[in-house]
């Protein structure tokens, strides 16, 4: 097995337990909208498919106007920064322990979301992890969100690894995966602490389905 030198970690749901706030934002930003009643569970489905991708990108895609679309992800935004304000995240157990015994074996740590830069960087101040990891991106700072691979691949290019093959890659939704794949990750873990189910992850793929993000440390050590 080829030795991992970067690993490319999801936030919400994977390291990060933020207790529904990210499907709460989306419900406010979406009821923002002024939909009718069957528009807005519609959108609300769509979101549940769509957990893990970029926010914005998401909202482009439910509400089919750019205006609107930067719109809702501006009420998104506020609202989880007053979650994140009012401490309604928090690390997913184990998290802080997989970041530096990733990083005392040589793995540089990336923390990879959908999440815009600013929201990002709040979530990792408020628990205090900036000095645990090696890089944090967003879509914006990748070019496409996931399903695609441009977060992880960005994430070994920057962090300077070698072969996509020393990339592991882990997440709870099946955008997570699928960007692993595509990718072409040596390690592509599910994670069953958030969005994605068992049968969510098993059908996006996923070569591993973990418990815990602690889970990975076995794989990723080997």
């Amino acid at each position: 097995m080829t030795r991992i030198t970067v690993a490319c970690l999801d936030m919400a749901g994977t390291t990060v337990h933020d207790d529904g706030s990210v499907l709460a934002a989306f419900s406010a930003a979406i009821a923002a909208q002024n939909l009718p009643a069957a528009a807005y569970h519609q959108a609300m489905t769509d979101v549940r498919s769509s957990m893990g991708q970029s926010k914005i990108e998401v909202f482009r895609r439910i509400l089919g106007d750019e205006q609107a679309a930067q719109l809702a992800n501006e009420v998104f935004e506020d609202h989880y920064a007053a979650a994140v304000r009012a401490g309604q995240v928090a690390a997913m157990p184990g998290a802080a322990d997989v970041f530096k015994t990733c990083r005392d074996a040589g793995i540089r740590v990336c923390l990879a979301t959908g999440f815009s830069p600013t929201t990002r960087d709040a979530i990792i101040a408020e628990l205090g992890w900036g000095e645990l990891i090696d890089l944090a991106l967003s879509p914006a700072d990748a070019g496409r969100g996931r399903p695609w691979p441009d977060l992880p691949l960005t994430a070994l290019l920057f962090l300077h690894g070698g072969a996509v093959s020393e990339l592991a890659v882990a997440g709870d939704t099946a955008s997570d995966v699928e960007s692993g794949l595509r990718a072409g990750a040596g390690i592509v873990a599910g994670v069953l602490t958030g969005a994605g189910s068992r049968a969510d992850l098993e059908q996006a793929g996923a070569p591993l389905i973990l418990d815990t993000i602690a889970d990975l440390l076995p794989y990723i050590l080997e």
